[in-house]
C-alpha cells in the first residue's frame, strides 16, 4: 500500500515528467534524493557508490536480492521486470530513474514513464537495444558504420550474406552481449542452420548481417550529457577482446591526437542527436586507412570506462549521477595513463595476490558464482603522465 508521502512523491514526479523542458533550467535534485536504478549488476553497484559520494540515495530494482548492486544499496526492490505493481511502487518512491543496462523490456518503461523522469528517455533505449534500429539511426544522421543487411528468415539470410559478402557476422537483432547471440561465417555458410541457431535468441524475429571489418584497432569514447545539454567526453581508449569479451582497455588509445579528437567529436554528435541525458559509450573501429566506423552504442556506463574511476578527476559513474540529477558535469581530465584488465571467470582467484600488489587498483563485484566468461571484477594500473 502506498503511503501519503509516496503518493505526494509520485505526484511531484508526474509533474516533473510533464515539465521536463522546464526541469532543465531548475536546480539539481536536493541532497538525499533517491536515484532509481533498473538492474542490479556491477554497473549498478558502481552507480550506487558514486551516488552515495554525492549525497544521493540509491534504490535498485533487480530480480535477485544478492545481485552486486543490491549488496551495497540501502533500498532494494526484488521483482520481475514485468511486475506492474512493483514497478509502479518503485517509480513512486524515487526522484529519477536510470538504467545500468539497455536490455530492459519495453513494458516497464511505459509503466514508469508517468511516475518518474526516465534518464535517458525510453526512445534512446529502444534504439540501442535493437541492432537494426541502432544502425538505422546512425545511417539517418550520416554516421558511417560497417556494411549491414537484415534478415527475417533463412532465405533472406542467404540473400543478405550474398549481398554483404564473407567473412561476416550474423547477429540477433536484440539482447546479444559479450559475443553471445552471434555467429561468424568465413566461407560458405548454411543459412538454414544459422537461422535455426539465432532466430529464437533474445525473442527477436530479425537478424542482422554485418561485414567483418579488417580493422586496425577497436576504440571507444564515453561522453556524458547533462540536463542543460552540456557535454563532456573522455579520452578515446583502445579495447582488446577475446571471444567477444573485453579483456583489456588502454587509456589513452595509442592513436594520433587528430584521430582521437575526431572520435570524441563523433561521440558528442551522436549523444546530441539522441538528446540523451546520462552517459553514452560509442564503440568504433579504425580501418586500415584511418576511417572511423561506429560499431555499437551503449546508453549507460560501459566496461571500457572503468579506468575512469582511478585515473580521472570524475569517473563515468559520477558523471551519470551528475547528469541525471541535474548537477553540473565534472571534469573528464585524465591525471594518469591506465591499463584496465577484466577479471573473467577463474581470474578472480587471484584476488588476494592483486589486493597485495601496491600498483593494482582492485575492484570486485561480489558475485557469488564463478563461471567461465563471467566478469567478476577488474583491476586498473596507473602510469603517471
Amino acid at each position: 500500500m502506498i503511503g501519503a508521502s509516496a503518493r505526494l512523491r509520485r505526484s511531484l514526479n508526474g509533474l516533473a515528467v510533464a515539465a521536463e523542458t522546464t526541469a532543465r533550467k531548475m536546480a539539481p535534485l536536493p541532497l538525499g534524493s533517491s536515484i532509481g536504478i533498473l538492474g542490479g549488476g556491477q554497473l549498478g553497484r558502481m552507480i550506487v557508490l558514486a551516488a552515495a559520494r554525492l549525497g544521493y540515495r540509491g534504490h535498485v530494482y533487480c530480480q535477485d536480492g544478492d545481485e552486486p548492486a543490491a549488496q551495497v544499496c540501502g533500498q532494494v526492490t526484488v521483482a520481475e521486470f514485468e511486475d506492474e505493481s512493483a514497478l509502479k511502487l518503485f517509480a513512486a518512491s524515487v526522484d529519477v530513474v536510470t538504467f545500468e543496462f539497455e536490455n530492459v523490456p519495453t513494458s516497464p518503461l511505459a509503466i514508469m514513464s508517468g511516475l518518474a523522469p526516465l534518464r535517458p528517455k525510453p526512445k534512446v533505449l529502444e534504439i540501442a537495444q535493437d541492432r537494426l534500429s541502432e544502425k538505422g539511426f546512425l545511417a539517418s544522421i550520416g554516421v558511417p558504420t560497417t556494411p549491414y543487411a537484415s534478415a527475417t528468415d533463412a532465405n533472406s539470410l542467404a540473400t543478405a550474406l550474398d549481398r554483404i559478402g564473407r567473412p561476416a557476422f550474423v547477429k540477433s537483432a536484440r539482447w546479444g552481449y559479450d559475443g553471445k547471440g552471434q555467429v561468424r561465417i568465413d566461407t560458405v555458410g548454411d543459412a538454414n542452420s544459422v537461422w535455426a541457431t539465432l532466430s529464437s535468441w533474445g525473442e527477436s524475429s530479425s537478424l542482422i548481417v554485418e561485414s567483418a571489418v579488417d580493422f586496425d584497432r577497436e576504440i571507444s569514447v564515453i561522453v556524458a550529457r547533462g540536463l542543460d545539454g552540456e557535454t563532456v567526453a573522455y579520452d578515446a581508449v583502445e579495447n582488446l577482446h577475446h571471444e567477444g569479451i573485453l579483456l583489456r582497455t588502454l587509456a589513452p588509445a595509442p592513436i594520433s591526437t587528430t584521430l582521437a579528437a575526431k572520435a570524441q567529436a563523433l561521440a558528442v554528435r551522436i549523444v546530441m542527436e539522441l538528446d540523451l541525458v546520462g552517459i553514452l559509450a560509442v564503440e568504433m573501429f579504425i580501418t586500415r586507412d584511418g576511417v572511423l566506423l561506429v560499431n555499437e552504442l551503449a546508453p549507460r556506463p560501459h566496461n571500457s570506462g572503468h579506468w575512469t574511476i582511478d585515473a580521472c578527476a570524475v569517473s563515468q559513474f559520477e558523471q551519470l549521477v551528475r547528469a541525471v540529477t541535474g548537477l553540473a558535469l565534472g571534469s573528464s581530465e585524465r591525471h594518469a595513463d591506465a591499463v584496465m584488465d577484466n577479471l573473467i571467470g577463474a581470474d578472480v582467484a587471484r584476488w588476494k595476490e592483486l589486493a597485495e600488489d601496491p600498483a593494482a587498483r582492485l575492484h570486485l563485484y561480489g558475485k557469488r558464482d564463478t563461471r567461465p566468461g563471467r566478469k567478476m571484477g577488474h583491476v586498473t594500473r596507473l602510469h603517471l603522465r
